[in-house]
């Protein structure tokens, strides 16, 4: 039997509804299958709007402006990991922040759907926690190369939402 990726999901807005906190649950568990993440991985989606992920960038990034998503990885290595010897324990990927006030913004102004630019940042900030990044061009093309992947099979293509 193949564990599921355990995900806790936080709307702090209240704006999204069920069917859109289902979907973006099964996209994960979706990218997490596609990746071959062990069972039992563990992470964190909050949903929050711009003035609270722009106090977030401003303490963690040094950045004074709302963003679109920003991911936690707890699984980086470090030279102070520490490392738990014979313990069962999942492990813990990281932590997703998504605004819902710019999902809004960027879907209006790339001209498809809501729920595929949730998809979308919710997919970038999964391959955050896992390691990927677009620091160069050529991390940029392979992180973007199997983001539009994973949304595309899933179902969620640009095209398809006008």
């Amino acid at each position: 039997m193949n564990e599921r990726l355990m995900i806790d999901l936080a709307d702090e807005t209240g704006e999204l509804s069920s069917k859109e906190i289902k979907m973006v649950e099964e996209l994960l568990q979706y990218a997490a299958e596609e990746e071959q993440i062990n069972g039992g991985a563990e992470i964190s989606v909050t949903f929050t709007d711009n003035s609270r992920i722009q106090e977030i960038n401003r303490e963690y990034r040094g950045k004074d402006q709302p963003t679109d998503v920003i991911s936690f990885a707890m699984e980086e290595q470090g030279e102070d990991e520490i490392e738990i010897i014979g313990a069962d324990l999942p492990a813990v990927l990281g932590d997703i922040i998504i605004s819902v006030q710019r999902t809004r913004e960027q879907a209006e102004d790339y001209g498809h759907s809501f729920q595929r630019e949730l998809g979308f940042l919710a997919v970038h900030g999964f391959l955050h926690l896992l390691g990927y990044d677009h620091m160069s061009e050529e991390e940029e093309k392979e992180m973007f190369t199997k983001q539009k992947g994973i949304l595309d099979s899933y179902g969620l293509k640009r095209s398809e939402d006008l």
